[in-house]
């Protein structure tokens, strides 16, 4: 598919599994990428290899748990890179425990880098977005944004809060050009299932992978600007796991 002009996108979490799919798979589609993450040499691998695919790729590390500078640091990364006309939100942690047994301390961190970060971003971008009367907003939630599941809690409140979020802005900001979708995938085979946060033994050889995820978020941007989907879940053929 062939564009009127170059296409820039900045991507949360960009260093591994979704995120890092998602750069390589929008550098392919000739998709200039600012990639945002913590992981500052694994960040830089993803810049390198998508600037091998002919691209135009830069990394920027940024915590994004620190809501209070995220929207200034996404500014300044926009700025620096050029015009954002896709924002994918796709940095967030797992976490188990049951509500019972969370601590507020864990909860407002769960809260912040899956849902705070994600407005954050997106009240940093927006003004320019509004400006130019375009733009694509991709926010990764979770099948957990839709079906609750025990021991989950702190985590499913954070991606149903996301689904939410997305689905007001899409509301509010059609009438200025910018579409919003968010992506409810079930469980993806990436490295989130071996922090120290999440407590769960499934079979992840059943998982979706971060590349079906990827081709499904490049597949929602490619749609022509008069069509969104607003919102869409992916599920592994086995189901939920």
């Amino acid at each position: 598919m062939s564009f009127e002009q170059k296409r820039r996108a900045l991507i949360t979490g960009a260093s591994s599994g979704i995120g890092k799919a998602t750069a390589l798979a929008f550098a392919k589609a000739g998709i200039d990428v600012a990639l945002v993450s913590r992981s500052e040499d694994k960040l830089a691998a993803v810049a390198q290899t998508a600037i091998e695919i002919g691209v135009e790729a830069k990394a920027f590390t940024v915590d994004l748990a620190s809501v209070s500078q995220v929207k200034a640091k996404i500014q300044a990364i926009a700025h620096e890179f050029g015009d954002i006309d896709i924002l994918v939100n796709n940095a967030g942690m797992g976490y188990t425990a049951n509500l019972s047994e969370t601590p507020l301390e864990d909860w407002q961190q769960v809260i912040n880098l899956n849902l705070t970060s994600a407005f954050q971003c997106m009240m940093g971008i927006l003004p320019e977005m509004r400006q130019r009367g375009t733009g694509t907003i991709i926010n990764v939630a979770s099948i957990a944004a839709k079906q609750a599941f025990a021991g989950w809690g702190a985590y499913c409140v954070s991606k149903a809060g996301l689904l939410a979020l997305s689905q007001t802005l899409a509301q509010e900001e059609r009438v200025h050009g910018i579409r919003v979708t968010a992506i409810c995938p079930g469980s993806v085979n990436t490295e989130i299932w071996d922090t120290a946060t999440v407590n769960a033994d499934f079979d992840r050889t059943k998982m979706l992978t971060p590349e079906i995820v990827a081709q499904t978020i490049l597949h929602t941007v490619l749609l022509p600007q008069q069509a969104v989907i607003e919102e869409l879940t992916l599920m592994s053929n086995a189901g939920v796991l």
